[in-house]
């Protein structure tokens, strides 16, 4: 999975208008819906869009709403593009919320789903040696600790879905926030960043454990074996600030790791949406570091 190279793209794009609307498009309906990944609790599913049944790259998509909302029922027109040419698969994951559980239910709800789509390889014409992770807003913090964090398999391990990887060979996140450790210098008013790790909307930065604030943050996990890494983010961000894509940035540059930073000038945090006028850099990415063998 090392990628010993790194990879600046800081591009001007077309500016988003404020009230950025999310553009989704849809398959004509997925392959398989509502399979469970685990029996924890009722929210642990996901939907398969399968792009045919020849042998395929897959992109797993976890979709946002600050860990509290959101579905997994619709995917980014990007996504659906995909499928209908036949490029890659997708698949949906639902995941608990805040309210449910707080971190790190979430992300291991990720990491689980993404070791069962491995073990269901087979059976969907997955190519288990490709396969990619992407989300807006919460779903790209998701998308970024998933892609950052060490392997979860465990080969001793009884429950199948278990020995197998969580490792993925590229991601991409649109305005997703990286580093809770900026709480404390940035101004964050949405309540999600505290209640994702238990805290009440308003609770001073500086009340806050710092182990907690590491641990949810995909940014202390960086390490040289990472795959590729895509952040697409609004310099007007008034949500996730743009400074979380900066520091992740950098961070993944100074390891050597490949890294592009998309920024869209003017552009709030609709970004978040992957629409289609912040989605191509996004598709030649997936072509670049999926697609090819």
């Amino acid at each position: 999975m090392s990628r010993p190279r790194h990879l600046l793209r800081c591009l001007a794009v077309a500016s988003l208008c404020c009230g950025a609307v999310v553009a989704h498009a849809q398959p004509a309906a997925p392959t398989h819906k509502d399979v469970a990944y685990d029996d924890d609790h009722a929210s642990q599913k996901l939907d398969v869009y399968l792009a045919g049944e020849k042998k395929l790259p897959a992109m797993v998509y976890i979709h946002g709403g600050g860990w509290r909302a959101g579905s997994k029922d619709r995917i980014p027109a990007w996504l659906a593009a995909g499928v209908s040419q036949g490029q890659f698969h997708v698949i949906s994951v639902e995941y608990r919320f805040t309210d449910v559980a707080t971190h790190p239910a979430q992300v291991n709800d990720c990491i689980r789903a993404i070791q069962f789509v491995r073990q269901q390889a087979d059976k969907w014409h997955v190519d288990p040696a490709r396969i990619g992770v992407t989300g807006g807003s919460a779903g790209g913090h998701l998308s970024l600790w998933v892609a950052l964090h060490d392997d979860a398999a465990k080969a001793d391990a009884s429950d199948p879905v278990e020995r197998q990887s969580s490792r993925v060979r590229c991601a991409v996140s649109f305005a997703g926030p990286t580093d809770w450790s900026l709480l404390a210098t940035l101004d964050h008013r949405h309540p999600a960043y505290r209640q994702l790790i238990g805290y009440a909307p308003g609770t001073p930065a500086d009340q806050l454990d710092e182990a907690k604030k590491q641990d949810v943050s995909p940014i202390s996990f960086a390490s040289k074996d990472d795959p590729p890494i895509m952040q697409v983010h609004g310099d007007k961000d008034d949500i996730v600030p743009i400074q979380h894509a900066q520091r992740m940035d950098a961070q993944l540059r100074k390891l050597e790791v490949t890294s592009e930073l998309v920024v869209v000038p003017g552009a709030n945090h609709g970004v978040a949406g992957a629409a289609n006028n912040v989605s191509g850099q996004a598709t030649k990415f997936v072509e670049r570091n999926l697609l090819a063998p």
